[in-house]
């Protein structure tokens, strides 16, 4: 029994000095400058905008990666077939890669941080890696799908990639629950990042569709393959510059435990998370799911609205709606009370409605004008609400990683993000495999050059648009469920936070040696006080 006991606490059992074990008179002592630091704002001008920047170089790479497969399918000219099975392999050894990386993040203790070495040194080949290999159509001009030199250069800059994207974005994207303990402050860095990000993603989509088109009808001669690679050398060097001055720039405030827990027992730390416990079942259940692999979006813009005037009204809506987005953030949280989590399920379920919307276009395929209306209200609607659930999910992210160290003393958000991303891992050889089904299903033909109602097929257009926009509805359906539990609200979660950040303070006054930035950050509350 004594066994059975010792074992349980090593799995899991929380660390001695938790915010929720540890003994409360201990934290009182430091219960005001823990209300300041829930309330009081440290980030400053530089730390809002340098972080946007480098997000507006992601999302750009990201734009562009929409298109990876049509590139390398009817650009570089690879088998849909090989293509697949690089990305399957991929996948296995993603399952590698990902927690050697997450184990050396999480027991990463510098000067400089802990995420900020990686964002410096990681940003710089993750970036180049990407834009050698948007890049390769200049120079493999082979017309042969099944050229090995073409094969092995497209595995080989994704195994590249796909290494440094790991080494670079673990950090990377728990770099901002680092830099400050006040959700108010995370919020307005996360909304300036949303905001330069989207701006990224529409210029992306702005610039390609209409050159593609143009080229495609022969009224310029502009290679495809020169636009990949400008656009991904573009993203590479902003991407580079945005995000080693995000490292030089911005501080880590949050102190973390300066031995940190062993790898064994943090692995399970998010079965002591019933948030993220659930987030991971939904994930799961859902990880397997595909839509046809292909980027039915081109095709949808370019054979089914008829190119690139009448993509830009179907777009347009949207477009509007989406920046604008951005000012109505207040007025949902006003309306809902400030609760996260009721907010997020009512924006969940407006994008949910609004693709049921745009499934009325699917019989009206062959009549353009049409599908472009019913497609561009559903999809503006949709727009209305993106500033505002982009945010909210994302700060419910936080506040989730946050009831980690809560409960459990310990941050290891690269140790969790071990078992949450090795889902799709694991699930990689069925998504790969319902890819290749559903590419086949929609009856769509690479070979046929890309222009108005070129396949000449009704119901191949009609799987094409349902692939399009709608084949992910179950995933969002799932993936709201675990929200209708989710009760860190109100009361409970200040008081998390208040003692959460007792504990920091607890912490930062028995460490020496603290990071400049935490310094700081108590020295200016205490002040205050």
């Amino acid at each position: 029994m004594a066994e059975e006991s010792k074992i349980a606490r090593t799995f899991f059992g929380a660390e001695d000095n938790s915010a929720a074990s540890i003994d409360k008179d201990k934290l009182s002592e430091y219960s005001d400058i823990a209300v300041r630091m829930f309330h009081t704002r440290v980030i400053g001008g530089k730390e809002l905008v340098v972080p946007a920047v480098a997000q507006f170089a992601s999302k750009v790479l990201n734009a562009v990666e929409v298109y990876q497969t049509l590139f390398f399918v009817n650009v570089l000219k690879i088998n849909m077939v090989y293509v697949t099975a690089i990305k399957a392999l991929i996948g296995i050894y993603d399952v590698l890669n990902d927690p050697l990386m997450g184990i050396a993040y999480d027991r990463t203790r510098t000067r400089w941080g802990k995420s900020r070495p990686y964002i410096l040194f990681g940003a710089i080949p993750y970036f180049i890696s990407a834009a050698v290999m948007y890049s390769g159509a200049l120079f493999l001009k082979s017309p042969s799908g099944n050229d090995p030199k073409k094969i092995m250069f497209v595995f080989v800059m994704l195994f590249l990639k796909e290494t440094f994207s790991t080494v670079y974005n673990i950090p990377r994207n728990n770099m901002l629950v680092l830099m400050t303990p006040n959700p108010k402050d995370r919020i307005s860095v996360n909304l300036l990042q949303t905001y330069i990000g989207e701006w990224g993603s529409q210029l992306v989509y702005a610039i390609f569709l209409p050159l593609m088109e143009l080229n495609n009808k022969g009224y310029i001669q502009l290679p495809v393959a020169s636009l990949f690679s400008l656009l991904g050398w573009i993203s590479a060097f902003i991407g580079i510059a945005g995000n080693m001055a995000m490292a030089i720039t911005c501080k880590e405030r949050v102190l973390l435990q300066s031995r940190p827990a062993p790898i064994e027992k943090t692995v399970f730390y998010v079965l002591k998370n019933k948030y993220m416990l659930r987030n991971f079942i939904a994930n799961f259940a859902t990880s397997w799911w595909a839509d046809g692999g292909y980027s039915w979006d081109v095709v949808t813009q370019q054979e089914i609205f008829g190119g690139s005037i009448p993509s830009f009204l179907a777009y347009m809506p949207y477009n509007v709606m989406d920046p604008i987005s951005v000012t109505f953030i207040p007025k949902f949280a006003k309306m809902f009370k400030n609760n996260n989590r009721n907010e997020l399920i009512a924006l969940r379920m407006w994008d949910i409605l609004c693709v049921c919307g745009m499934w009325l276009g699917i019989p009206f395929v062959d009549r353009k004008w049409l599908v472009v209306i019913i497609y561009a209200f559903f999809y503006g609607l949709n727009g209305i609400n993106n500033g505002p659930a982009n945010v909210v999910e994302g700060e419910i992210g936080r506040e989730i990683s946050d009831y980690t160290e809560y409960v459990t003393g310990e941050r290891p958000d690269g140790t969790i993000n071990i078992l949450t991303n090795l889902i799709t891992k694991i699930t990689a050889p069925l998504n790969a495999m319902l890819t290749i089904v559903l590419f086949k299903w929609s009856g769509y033909d690479t070979t046929i050059e890309m222009l108005p109602w070129s396949q000449g097929n009704k119901k191949v257009y009609q799987k094409v648009f349902f692939l399009f926009n709608g084949i992910n509805i179950l995933p969002r359906i799932v993936k709201v469920i675990p929200y209708l539990f989710y009760d860190l609200v109100g009361e409970k979660r200040e008081k998390m936070y208040v003692e959460l950040n007792e504990r920091r303070a607890l912490m930062a006054k028995k460490s020496e040696g603290l990071e400049e930035g935490i310094n700081e950050m108590i020295e200016m509350l205490a002040e205050e006080e």
